[in-house]
């Protein structure tokens, strides 16, 4: 049996992307990727993220939200930003054998927007929701993906 590759999902406050990246990763490629997700900085888990998750059969109640520091030491064959500005703030990951940016729109500042303009709760939960579909787009790609993509670091 081949070793998992590992790898790490980076955005901001390890809330919400990456959260529900890792959320897939384990549903749909726990077989073949050792997954893990941090943040720059911890925002504590996004409760309409477990919500859209959930939606969909994937549990991320039980995750909570890390800080990179926790990672800084391990190694990875390939960490993945999945916001701009982790992927502005951390373009060096010492322990990284591939760096990765797929950025994804912001849903809890999008649904802020929204609800600014009158939107309600459901509508505000759509923009969730497209960000969850577009994760599992990128992850049902994993592993395959990570050869063809990043920077070698």
């Amino acid at each position: 049996m081949e070793e998992k590759l590992k790898i790490l999902f980076l955005c901001t406050g390890n809330s919400c992307r990456s959260q529900m990246a890792e959320g897939w990763v384990r549903h749909l490629k726990g077989d073949m990727l050792d997954v893990y997700s941090a943040g720059i900085e911890t925002h504590g888990l996004n409760p309409n993220a477990v919500k859209v998750m959930s939606e969909v059969g994937v549990d991320i109640s039980g995750h909570k939200s890390k800080h990179l520091d926790e990672f800084i030491d391990q190694e990875f064959d390939a960490v993945i930003t999945v916001c701009d500005h982790a992927n502005e703030t951390c373009p060096f990951f010492p322990g990284a054998k591939k760096r990765i940016h797929v950025g994804f729109e912001d849903p809890p500042k999008k649904a802020e927007e929204l609800e600014r303009k009158g939107a309600s709760k459901e509508e505000q939960l759509e923009c969730y929701r497209t960000v969850r579909d577009e994760i599992k787009t990128f992850v049902e790609t994993l592993p395959e993906s990570l050869l063809l993509n990043g920077s070698e670091s």
